[in-house]
């Protein structure tokens, strides 16, 4: 609420979804190739955007085809029905956030894109996730909830996936233990950092 409070244009509807269709060609004149991730503070699938603005956006990622562009969502549902009319570009990373054991449908949803590169976030994991079938997935974050009232994660549970993905081959990221002093408590993991990724892909 500080950004609408300084009258930021671009939060003058506060986080209520906003559609900022002057913002569609900002990274084609990125010319050094980054990895951004799209909408890092919303969900490109939430009802509230539109199709054609998803097709727009997909344009401009496929267009900015020396970038590499993360899309992670919790709306699984939407994203399975909308994958097979999207551009996958290679430069295209499609990801599910799967807080619990509750949400392991999203996996599946996941699984039935074309996306170049799969993966899934385990943030904020609340709960032990056992005998996942990681099949097609490309990658893999954990991390625990941070900020004031923020639950706890179980180093058991953050071991438990790391192990299923090293069974399964599969890039493992550690990204924090979260609490409320996300720094303090860090991000080692059994005496070291994860910070395991996929291979780039960019397309030409």
């Amino acid at each position: 609420m500080r950004l609408q409070a300084m009258a930021h244009r671009n939060y003058r509807n506060g986080f209520m979804p906003t559609m900022h269709h002057s913002l569609l060609s900002l990274p084609l004149y990125w010319k050094k190739p980054q990895m951004i991730f799209v909408n890092s503070m919303s969900d490109l699938f939430h009802e509230a955007v539109t199709d054609q603005f998803i097709d727009q956006i997909f344009e401009t990622m496929n267009t900015a085809s020396w970038h590499n562009f993360q899309i992670l969502t919790k709306r699984s549902e939407r994203l399975s029905t909308l994958a097979p009319k999207l551009n996958w570009g290679t430069n295209i990373w499609m990801g599910v956030t799967v807080e619990s054991s509750d949400y392991l449908l999203r996996i599946d949803h996941l699984r039935k894109t074309e996306a170049r590169i799969k993966f899934i976030s385990f943030e904020p994991l609340l709960g032990p996730i056992r005998n996942i079938d990681l099949s097609g997935i490309d990658w893999v974050i954990v991390g625990g909830e941070s900020g004031p009232g923020a639950r706890s994660i179980q180093g058991s549970w953050v071991i438990e996936l790391r192990n299923q993905c090293q069974n399964a081959g599969i890039p493992f990221f550690f990204k924090q233990w979260g609490g409320f002093n996300k720094k303090k408590a860090g991000r080692e993991l059994e005496g070291r950092i994860w910070d395991e990724m996929p291979m780039l892909f960019i397309a030409t």
